[in-house]
């Protein structure tokens, strides 16, 4: 009979001892994020993953820019932006370089924030009236554009950089130039007239 009642007290013990320490699922925090089957588990994994997304981006981008040059009045803009069309198409190509150089071939994932960003400037142009305040809406929506890709190209380059990818650095580094240039130049076309054009505007 003790020994029966010593086995039922030990199970007791156990039962309490679960209930007392509850499962890692449980204590994590409600914020954390589960992670798809088919996450990156290591950087290069993620390297790769962030390269099919800007691919993605700069393929997507391609398209827009036209859209833009013909919704555009000022010619300086215009002339920027078919410029930037002619470098964009390069970029996708040398992205294909750097897939090749890091053995991977090129592919194409979707670029959700590049998505939004196009997303944004299509409705930026349909809220402005065309002329000067249109083309400071462009101007603004291809900024925002251009530091998303000027971050991404950073990133991308000091990864490579960590994975000793040298060949591919390279390459990034071009592109990470060339978005940055792009970035001065929309300005200069900003605060040469045409935001100026655009408070006049305004004023009348």
């Amino acid at each position: 009979m003790k020994t029966a009642i010593k086995k039922t007290d030990e199970a007791k013990s156990k039962t309490t001892s679960k209930a007392a320490k509850p499962t890692a699922s449980k204590t994590a925090s409600k914020g954390t994020v589960k992670a798809k089957p088919s996450a990156a588990e290591g950087l290069r994994e993620l390297f790769v993953d962030s390269l099919k997304d800007i691919y993605w981006a700069e393929k997507a981008l391609v398209k827009a820019l036209p859209k833009m040059a013909k919704n555009a009045t000022s010619e300086n803009l215009i002339t920027a932006i078919n410029d930037h069309l002619a470098v964009t198409q390069k970029q996708v190509s040398r992205l294909e370089d750097v897939f090749k150089s890091v053995g991977e071939k090129a592919a194409a994932k979707k670029c959700d924030a590049m998505e939004g960003l196009l997303k944004e400037g299509e409705s930026i142009m349909q809220e402005t009236e065309a002329g000067a305040v249109r083309d400071a809406g462009i101007i603004a929506a291809s900024q925002k554009i251009e530091h998303y890709e000027i971050a991404t190209y950073g990133t991308l380059a000091a990864f490579a950089t960590t994975l000793g990818e040298d060949d591919a650095v390279l390459l990034l580094e071009k592109t990470l130039a060339e978005e940055k240039q792009a970035d001065v130049t929309l300005t200069e076309a900003a605060y040469n007239t045409i935001n100026f054009d655009a408070k006049e505007e305004d004023e009348n």
